[in-house]
């Protein structure tokens, strides 16, 4: 297990961006640079950093607002070309980089109840904007497992060929995010891979840093999502990058996340036994939760390499310590999609 006691947000972001050997061969097939558009955000950073790894010769852009200047820099530093700009605005495209390789991660996720009109520009009409500039690029776009319909918690998840069934705005400018993609890549014949993911985890954001504060701080645990998926955002992002591998027109759909359904009672009582605090419970599981299976993904690229129990003692010793938690819950227990 990763020793994460004494080090700070930039050597976090070097154990979150440490590739495997098989995401840097997928890079050296590559021809041309890589651009990541939206890569201020929680996973942009080491996604970004590391491609930069593994990409000798070849240009990494990262393209964001970035709100963080802190962020900006330290990506700055990592050896990648920073544009700051807002992709909403079309008179920016001349700072883009005609690249032959994209990584999509723009989106909004929260605060959607309050702006559902700007939620829809940047999940769905921003989407086409990008797909007609990088038309002749290969792309892949980050998207979520939101778009699933909640699924029995003993079935083993929603494939990529379950029907989408999103429930609330969020979710379904989401889906409208990937067929916008979709609809570029037949008319231009893109290769484009969609990911759908949930839910990556680190020591500053996610799932278990949702739990590890709601114990700490005696909060109630809501059980009626009863299930969850999780992965460590180093093996997401190993994923990701080894997903332009599969990308296709018509685009290819990989659910990305870890291999277990984790019972939130389960979870919750994993991070007290490490607190030392008993976790308290409200309401009962339902029957339903949202899951996704991603044995399509492990079949390609092998399983995640950092377990539950490792994500667990990370993230809960990085919390106690007092270091920056990014303070963006995921809403993971909302089931009307009211984000």
């Amino acid at each position: 297990m990763t020793d994460i006691s004494g080090i700070d947000e930039k050597g976090l972001e070097d154990i979150l961006s440490e590739p495997t050997t098989a995401t840097g061969k997928a890079v050296a097939t590559l021809n041309g640079d890589i651009v990541v558009l939206g890569a201020g955000g929680k996973m942009g950073p080491t996604l970004a950093m590391m491609l930069k790894k593994v990409s000798e010769g070849k240009d990494i852009y990262a393209v964001s607002r970035f709100s963080d200047k802190e962020v900006k820099t330290r990506i700055k530093k990592a050896g990648i070309k920073t544009i700051e700009t807002d992709l909403l605005d079309e008179s920016s495209y001349s700072q883009l980089p005609k690249v032959k390789n994209v990584f999509y991660l723009a989106g909004m996720k929260f605060g959607t109840s309050g702006n559902q009109p700007l939620t829809w520009a940047l999940n769905s009409f921003l989407p086409g904007l990008i797909a007609r500039y990088y038309k002749n690029s290969r792309i892949v776009v980050f998207s979520t497992g939101n778009v699933y319909p909640l699924v029995d918690i003993q079935g083993g998840g929603a494939r990529e060929d379950t029907i989408p069934e999103p429930v609330g705005e969020y979710a379904q400018s989401c889906l409208g995010r990937e067929r916008m993609f979709a609809y570029f890549s037949q008319l231009y014949k893109t290769p484009v891979t969609i990911v759908r993911l949930n839910y990556a985890n680190e020591p500053r954001y996610g799932i278990i840093v949702d739990l590890t504060l709601k114990i700490l701080n005696d909060e109630p645990i809501d059980l009626t999502m009863g299930a969850v998926n999780l992965i460590w955002q180093r093996d997401a992002n190993d994923y990701i990058i080894q997903a332009i591998s599969l990308a296709k027109s018509l685009p290819v759909i990989l659910n990305v996340t870890g291999q277990d359904t984790v019972p939130i009672r389960q979870l919750a009582e994993q991070i007290g036994n490490e607190l030392g605090k008993e976790p308290n419970f409200v309401s009962q599981e339902a029957q339903t939760a949202l899951l996704s299976n991603a044995s399509y993904c492990f079949s390609k690229f092998g399983h995640p390499k950092t377990t539950l129990e490792e994500m667990v003692s990370m993230i809960v010793k990085w919390v106690t310590s007092g270091k920056k938690v990014l303070n963006k819950p995921t809403k993971y227990d909302i089931r009307d999609g009211k984000f």
